[in-house]
């Protein structure tokens, strides 16, 4: 029996996108960029991407859903924690050496039996000094008596408990190694309200799906974690123990900073915020090509590279604009967002039917 359960489901799911989509190994790299060889590593299962991005890319190659991608990123994170799982040192077990008769006999310095010190045996004891007989056996009848009291309480103190908590009869189910995209439990539950109490602005209704991705890897890139979107024990422990805090500005102070940074065109910053991220500063997406943007103004990776940033200084809202403006200053435009600038093009009016 394969190991690697859950590194063989991965691959399952990926060489189900390659043959759906009639794709070759060298077909699949020169489109996804990844080497044939890994792809190959992949699909058969002897191999897990260190990072989600890999998998995503040929995902998307292949023609995905949504919910395809969703079912990916699940398999993936648990095929990472089993991996990280099976490097882990195992501590050997100490021998235990038994000898059948009692316990070894006594060794000299030089490895040899013990001799004999010519001392003599102890004599028995006269009969007044031998340890008193062992006492006699209960009765049987006293012994049914006795079970059978603590029988009837214990199931006193049974009915007791669920009579007092009818709700809690049942334990819940453990969680996994990882809570990852696309689960529905309470698991997820958990860790939205962890995420809440962190202060984060997140729904709390059991389900992960974008939001809680969002909100996970922007917790992680703030704890100073792997921000993978999983959460596996690092961030479980991180949830539970870490004082990072999740708070940040509102709409109104984004709008009313945004303004003040971009004097220039006060208006179209806005507009060209409001449409990347919905003005919130913790906004992530990622991109097909497993690369992410980040922050108020979405700074792509490729852009944080190039401004020196690291993602946790572009999830700040003050440094995001200020990088923003910075891009903006280059040709005092806003081609660095070529969708949202395309937005603000005016529209014109269409001429009304003349009858």
């Amino acid at each position: 029996m394969n190991r690697f359960t859950e590194a063989e489901r991965f691959a399952s799911r990926l060489r189900e996108l390659r043959r759906r989509a009639d794709y070759s190994y060298e077909t699949l790299a020169q489109k996804t960029g990844t080497s044939r060889s890994s792809l190959h590593r992949y699909c058969t299962g002897s191999s897990v991407p260190q990072d989600y991005g890999p998998a995503h890319r040929i995902a998307v190659a292949c023609g995905a859903t949504p919910a395809e991608l969703r079912e990916l990123h699940r398999l993936w994170a648990l095929a990472d924690a089993e991996r990280a799982e099976a490097l882990e040192p195992t501590e050997s077990a100490e021998a235990v050496e038994s000898v059948e008769g009692g316990s070894p006999p006594e060794e000299t310095e030089e490895g040899g039996p013990a001799e004999s010190t010519g001392a003599e045996p102890e004599p028995e004891p006269e009969p007044d000094d031998r340890p008193p007989a062992p006492a006699r056996r209960a009765p049987r009848r006293l012994l049914f008596v006795l079970a059978v009291t603590g029988l009837v309480l214990a199931l006193t103190a049974w009915g007791v408990s669920v009579l007092s908590s009818p709700t809690d009869s049942a334990a819940p189910e453990p969680c996994g190694p990882v809570v990852s995209m696309g689960q529905n439990d309470e698991c997820v539950r958990d860790v939205q309200e962890r995420l809440r109490d962190h202060g984060a602005r997140i729904g709390v209704d059991g389900s992960f799906g974008p939001e809680t991705l969002r909100r996970v890897t922007a917790f992680q890139v703030l704890a100073g974690l792997v921000p993978n979107g999983v959460v596996g024990d690092p961030t479980k422990k991180a949830l539970r123990e870490s004082p990072v805090r999740m708070e940040t500005w509102a709409p109104a102070k984004v709008r009313q900073r945004v303004r003040e940074v971009f004097t220039e065109a006060p208006d179209d910053a806005v507009a060209i915020a409001d449409c990347q991220s919905f003005l919130d500063p913790l906004h992530i997406l990622p991109n097909t090509n497993g690369s992410r943007n980040w922050g108020l103004f979405q700074i792509s990776d490729a852009r944080l590279a190039e401004l020196g940033g690291t993602p946790a200084q572009a999830l700040d809202p003050e440094w995001n604009i200020q990088a923003a403006h910075k891009l903006w200053s280059r040709e005092r435009d806003f081609s660095d967002w070529p969708h949202c600038e395309r937005a603000l093009k005016p529209t014109p009016p269409t001429p009304s039917a003349s009858r």
